[in-house]
């Protein structure tokens, strides 16, 4: 598992229009290829009467998949352009369309390329994207008197209490970076002079909406 990447948060739409031509870009979280397909079919049936619906998906943590596909337009000036905005961006779990209603004015080849590229580019914004951090749920387990300095402790620190669990002894569920699994136990086993049990729990992934002027 990838210690972080970046994908996007979730479905977003954006249209732009140039010379006349409506480019709509749709863009989704994708998971796997079957995600991918059911989306640009998805989108292919509502928008049955358009010119061009183009597409372009990312997805494995390697980008073991990738499809391009111009759907009409001019060979390599579509997919291929809307592939390459995805992966300057470092996203991956990704698919891309754009919808292009033709307004009667030819953009050329060039042109092509820059009015996909910028579609989805402005369908990214509309989208949102995150940062993806593995993080590994740690079991602190202490008795009762230690509960009130432990937990004040762990909510000024940068780590992230997940849950507490009350029964004969209190278990906190804290979110440490994978990274960071020896430094926080060290810091546990300080805090309670060793009294803590620890018990190193799941791999889980956290994410983090970036502020949409970081540049990726």
């Amino acid at each position: 598992m990838l210690p972080s990447y970046y994908t996007v948060k979730g479905y977003g739409e954006q249209e732009i229009v140039i010379e006349k031509s409506r480019f709509i870009c749709y863009i989704s979280r994708a998971e796997t290829e079957e995600e991918a397909i059911a989306f640009i079919q998805q989108i292919k049936k509502k928008h049955w009467d358009a010119t061009h619906n183009c597409s372009a998906y990312l997805i494995g943590e390697h980008d073991q998949i990738q499809k391009a596909n111009d759907d009409g337009e001019p060979s390599g000036t579509a997919g291929v352009p809307m592939l390459e905005v995805l992966k300057k961006k470092g996203l991956k779990d990704t698919v891309a369309v754009v919808t292009r209603y033709f307004g009667g004015i030819k953009l050329g080849a060039g042109g092509l390329v820059r009015a996909y590229s910028r579609a989805v580019t402005e369908g990214l914004k509309a989208a949102g994207i995150v940062e993806r951090c593995l993080m590994r749920v740690m079991h602190v387990t202490i008795d009762y008197p230690w509960l009130g300095k432990v937990e004040n402790e762990l909510r000024a620190s940068t780590y992230m209490i997940k849950n507490i669990h009350y029964a004969d002894r209190v278990t906190f569920e804290v979110l440490v970076p994978e990274d960071g699994q020896s430094l926080f136990a060290e810091w546990v086993t300080e805090l309670t002079n060793g009294r803590a049990d620890l018990v190193v729990g799941a791999a889980e992934y956290r994410e983090r909406l970036l502020p949409s002027e970081t540049k990726l």
